[in-house]
């Protein structure tokens, strides 16, 4: 499991999931595997050397990502984020994704900085994540 206030996922947040695949494969060596989600897109592992190391997604169909560019999410690992999101917001952050759970993966909350910097917070969960 990894430590509090480690860094602990990175994703992926693109327009074009061929073309950043190839990028990857080509200039590091990833290899990706296909996850299906419940809303019927895809979530792309990402692996190195057979080990997970992100994930991407393709943000281009969602309305919700409409104004969002392209770019990479990390994640740090938080021992309890509903606690560590009520300290965030007293230190003038804004919680921009309200905590959702994710079946295998954890809760996950999405933090913006007083200066404007997003990062996602994660509690990791212990289940296994289901493919």
């Amino acid at each position: 499991m990894t430590p509090h206030g480690h860094f602990h996922w990175n994703e992926l947040m693109t327009r074009d999931v061929p073309g950043a695949q190839k990028l990857y494969a080509e200039s590091l060596g990833w290899t990706f595997e296909e996850m299906p989600m419940p809303d019927g897109t895809l979530y792309h592992l990402c692996k190195s050397g057979g080990e997970m190391v992100g994930g991407m997604f393709d943000i281009s169909k969602s309305p919700q990502f409409a104004e969002v560019p392209p770019n990479w999410m990390a994640y740090i690992a938080i021992d309890d984020v509903d606690a560590a999101l009520e300290k965030a917001k007293a230190n003038g952050a804004i919680v921009m994704g309200e905590p959702f759970d994710v079946q295998g993966v954890g809760r996950i909350a999405m933090v913006q900085q007083p200066d404007g910097a997003m990062v996602g917070w994660m509690t990791p969960s212990d289940e296994p994540m289901e493919n």
